[in-house]
């Protein structure tokens, strides 16, 4: 799993970081699939593919925001997280 962070601009447009575009290309249309506060783009070409795969990432996640939220969080190193993350 790679992380990067970007911003929204006035107009609602954000930018996806080059190192996570992989084979993305312009032109190419995405999916975007909320739940709560959690977002899941996906290019519709891949989008049947692993769709329940992403709903289940979405669910898992948008429940450890509601834990960290309710006081439930746990906190771990950069190195540590990034070991975490891989095993999902």
């Amino acid at each position: 799993m790679e992380i990067a962070i970007t911003k929204m601009s006035s107009k609602g447009q954000i930018v996806i970081p080059s190192e996570l575009r992989g084979d993305l290309h312009e032109g190419d249309k995405l999916v975007l699939i909320k739940s709560d506060n959690q977002f899941v783009i996906k290019k519709v070409s891949d989008f049947g593919k692993n769709l329940q795969e992403d709903i289940e990432f979405a669910k898992r996640t948008e429940e450890a925001l509601k834990r960290i939220d309710g006081g439930k969080g746990t906190t771990l190193e950069f190195d540590d997280f990034i070991e975490d993350m891989k095993k999902w």
